[in-house]
């Protein structure tokens, strides 16, 4: 498994805020992503929205489907397509473990992260992830807002 590192030194494109709402995050990988050079590019001007977007396993490839990467600024008619799929590098151990843990019910792999580390290459954090349903995702908001008051209060009767 790849080491969590936190770095100030990582450049983060964009985030899918919406992963952590809709699911239950069980683990954290981190893969690299087979780009072309007007995506890359594309990337260091912000333009990425990982909202809908998943990953699948299919013949021993693990593959990242609808993550929008909007066209280049400078580019021509050789521009990449915004939602065409794109291969994830991961190792071959990583996918199938991976692959065993999708088969369980109720699983699946969403991003959370696009980022360029220190080297300057774009990585991707990956979550294997379960579904949460709408009670769940009320308990959450619940002890969201609870929260949120409790630290209130507390800042409150610390003025006093």
């Amino acid at each position: 498994m790849a080491k969590e590192n936190k770095n100030s030194s990582h450049k983060v494109v964009g985030t899918n805020r919406k992963a952590t709402y809709d699911y239950f995050v069980e683990e954290k990988i981190e893969a690299g992503l087979m780009l072309v050079g007007t995506e890359v590019k594309a990337l260091r001007e912000g333009h990425l929205n990982l909202r809908d977007s998943y990953a699948s396993i299919a013949n021993g490839k693990a593959v990242l489907h609808n993550c929008h990467i909007g066209s280049y600024s400078h580019g021509n008619q050789m521009n990449h397509a915004p939602l065409r799929p794109r291969t994830l590098l991961l190792h071959k151990k990583e996918i199938e473990r991976l692959m065993d843990k999708i088969k369980l019910k109720g699983l699946t792999i969403v991003p959370l992260r696009l980022y360029f580390n220190e080297q300057g290459r774009a990585k991707l954090e990956l979550a294997v992830a379960r579904g949460k349903k709408t009670y769940d995702r009320r308990e959450t908001i619940k002890k969201r807002e609870a929260s949120r008051e409790i630290d209130r209060a507390m800042k409150d009767s610390r003025r006093e």
